[in-house]
Order: structure tokens, then sequence, then C-alpha cells
């Protein structure tokens, strides 16, 4: 112990020699991930499954929580996420058209941060006058539509006539980022990452508390995240398949599963 607290501190020069030597190592290391990435674009073609969507919300949250999960001395949580975010997102551009229509309602800023905080730089974006643009956008092969939550459109009771588009993700993905603001949505299938919230949708004339009360009954934990157009979206807690017996029970005529997203990660 005496021995530590005699040991000089490194110099200057030392500190920036060391960075450097680690910036070259990161570069190499970063260089073959994104040479990995074009061999799995190769391979999927090769198996003829090039047109297939490579966006993996459930893959991608797994790694974050396992590398959020591993003893850090530096490297901030939010750090950790942006680093892969970007590098994750690079990847889905270089196996196809990866791209993004974002809606921000009254406050545009704010929905471009939250898409590129969760799908990075590299998908080119293009910023939408109407919630439908978006949603139009997510139907087009590798298209994502990002949509603000904003209390008066209920943009997202639209997708219950849109079966093969679903809520993915909730932005942001790290608490600290702040409250929740957008979700996105594609063509693509949700499956449970493990820790997940379900989003459902309902036309219950009932007020927002009782309807959770019904579901608590039936065992299902549920809060309002938004209302509008005589429709209301709750997060159920938990991956809740559209089938559930229990969701067919609840208050509303028209109600049914619109996606679901693995739960902010929250440190």
């Amino acid at each position: 112990m005496g021995d530590e607290l005699d040991k000089p501190a490194p110099s200057l020069d030392a500190i920036r020699a060391r960075l450097d030597a680690i910036d070259a190592e990161l570069l190499r290391l970063v260089d073959e991930r994104a040479g990995l990435a074009k061999a799995v674009a190769e391979a999927k073609h090769a198996a003829g499954e090039g047109d297939k969507f490579g966006l993996r919300p459930v893959r991608e949250a797994q790694l974050l929580r396992r590398l959020l999960a591993t003893p850090r001395q530096g490297a901030s949580a939010a750090l950790t996420v942006r680093l892969w975010r970007e590098l994750i997102s690079d990847s889905l551009v270089q196996q196809g058209p990866f791209h993004l229509a974002v809606w921000g309602a009254n406050d545009p800023g704010r929905a471009v941060e939250l898409a590129r905080l969760r799908f990075g730089a590299a998908p080119p974006m293009r910023q939408v006058a109407q919630p439908q643009d978006a949603i139009a956008a997510a139907k087009t092969p590798w298209g994502v539509g990002v949509l603000a939550l904003v209390s008066d459109n209920g943009w997202w009771g639209r997708l219950l006539a849109e079966p093969r588009l679903k809520v993915f993700a909730a932005m942001p993905c790290l608490t600290a980022w702040g409250p929740l603001g957008a979700l996105a949505v594609a063509q693509i299938e949700v499956e449970p990452s493990g820790a997940d919230e379900t989003y459902w949708v309902t036309d219950a004339p009932e007020p927002a508390d009782k309807i959770t009360e019904a579901l608590s009954r039936d065992g299902v934990a549920a809060h309002l995240l938004a209302h509008g157009g005589g429709m209301k979206l709750f997060a159920l807690a938990g991956f809740h398949q559209p089938n559930d017996a229990r969701l067919a029970r609840a208050p509303g005529r028209m109600s049914g599963v619109i996606g679901a997203a693995p739960v902010t990660f929250d440190l």
C-alpha cells in the first residue's frame, strides 16, 4: 500500500501517449467490427435474406443490458449506450436502405434529438409534417417512423388498422435523458426481451383509472400514456400477446396491442 502511495503520478506526456495508443486500438477494433457488418450483409444476400429488415430491437436491448451490467471505472451509462447505438446503426445502414422519418409535433427539435440518440447518425433522416407521413414511411422497406407522444394527437390509434406495423421502441432509452417523448414504428415482429412494456389501445369511454383498475383485477399492471380522438394508449407491464384473453375482457369495444418495447434503462 505504501509503495502505491509513493509511486509518482504519470506525466501529462505519458497520459497523452497512452490515449494515442488506445485511440489506435479502438479504431482497429471498430474497423474490424464494421468489416464484420459487411460480412453479415453478404451472408444474408447469399442466403436469400438480403431484403429482410436487419433491425433486431431485442438483441440490441440484451446487448446493452450486458454492457451496462459490466463493471466500468470511467465510462458512463450514457457514453456506453451512445457508442453502441452508433455502431449498431452503422451496421444496419451497411446491410440495407435503413432510413428514418420523424414527426415531432410542436417540438421537432426534441424528436430529432430522440431519434438520433436511439438510431445514431448513420441512417438518413427526414422530418415530416404529419404523423401519417411518418407512418407511411414506416411501411416502406427498411423504414422507421419516429412519432412524438403529444396530448392532442392520437396517431397511435391508427395502428389498430395497420397490423403489420408495430411499436418497437420507446424514446429516450435511458432514464437520464428525460421522460418518454416518442415511439418508433416499423414493419417488424416484436418479441420479448426479458424486461418489456406492451402498448395497448382502447376506445373505452371510462376514465383511465377505472380501466387500469379493471386490468389490475385481471393481473395486468397498466398506466396511461396518452389519449386523443376518443382513444386511450396504455403501457402494460411485461410482454403481452395480442390474443391475451385478459385484454379481450378489458373495457372497450375497439382495442388491441400495437407493439411492445424493452423498458428504459434505469441506472
